[in-house]
């Protein structure tokens, strides 16, 4: 029950945000509660606005439209996840803007002790496909339990998720549409590896399109559910730059690789740098010896930031 009436009220959007959505859900305690009173709201949102009682009114159609997900989540084996949830990605739930749903496909383990997402410029160069190899490949040395998250696109993305498959760790795509599609179709296959090795995680439901709005809001999924955000190549105004914004703002440690002076793809990277955005590394020994993971134990789940 709690699942149907979560995933109504994200059927509800774009009236109600995601920060709306959660806001709603934290203070009357479960999703469920705010379906039951819909005639009623005040009873457990007591500073409920006339434009949300409003909104609620569709609330009906929603439930219905949800119970078609849930029968389409169990035909394709796709769990659905609440913040309530024990696989909930824990670090994202901390979020103010987690979303109150997700849709997971995949065996992976969204609270792994360490997750780390790597992104950048969907047209990575050869430097910095040598950059992903050489960093996978050793952070599987130091830290073999490490989950790495992507956003499932060109360049950056799909290398990222690849080296991961290539070295025997779990990868997660965190995608910005419904998991009855795949977009970009070209990483069909990719992803296939995936599901048995992570997963592929969305907050849409079917039928959703892969907007360009919609790849700014999942980048928020990449950043909250991580430990760390690394940023591998980026021009001056590549979209990567927004997951360090968001990254930062959750108090994520952010990283990234420096460039030659004057690389169009290095651009990013050398400016977050030079700005305090991003704490310049080299390697994955670097990486892990910021993060304080050479004494780390293997097989622990997360607990809470800091842990």
């Amino acid at each position: 029950m709690e699942h149907l009436n979560a995933i109504a009220l994200t059927m509800l959007r774009p009236q109600l945000s995601p920060i709306q959505l959660m806001e709603m859900y934290r203070e009357a305690g479960s999703a469920t509660a705010i379906v039951e009173a819909r005639n009623h709201l005040q009873d457990v949102l007591p500073d409920v606005s006339m434009r949300v009682k409003e909104v609620m009114k569709d609330i009906d159609n929603a439930l219905a439209k949800a119970q078609e997900e849930i029968a389409y989540a169990e035909k394709h084996s796709i769990k659905i996840l609440t913040p309530d949830d024990a696989e909930y990605p824990q670090r994202l739930k901390e979020c103010i803007d987690a979303p109150l749903v997700l849709y997971y496909l995949g065996n992976g383990n969204l609270n792994s002790h360490h997750i780390v997402n790597m992104i950048g410029t969907r047209k990575c160069t050869t430097y910095g496909q040598d950059v992903i190899r050489n960093f996978v490949r050793d952070l599987k040395k130091l830290c073999p339990d490490t989950l790495i998250v992507s956003g499932l696109a060109y360049g950056v993305d799909i290398n990222s998720h690849r080296e991961a498959l290539a070295n025997g760790m779990n990868t997660i795509g965190v995608v910005a549409h419904g998991l009855d599609t795949l977009y970009p179709a070209v990483h069909r296959e990719t992803a296939k590896m995936m599901v048995s090795h992570g997963g592929i995680l969305t907050e849409y439901p079917r039928n959703t399109r892969p907007d360009k709005r919609n790849f700014v809001q999942r980048n928020r999924i990449v950043a909250g559910m991580s430990d760390a955000c690394i940023l591998v190549e980026s021009a001056a105004r590549d979209g990567g730059l927004i997951t360090v914004g968001i990254s930062n703002s959750y108090n994520r440690d952010v990283f990234a690789f420096p460039g030659n002076v004057g690389a169009t793809y290095s651009e990013g990277c050398n400016k977050m740098i030079r700005d305090h955005q991003a704490q310049l590394i080299t390697s994955a020994e670097d990486f892990v010896n910021f993060m304080g993971w050479e004494k780390a134990e293997e097989g622990k789940t997360y607990i809470g930031a800091g842990s």
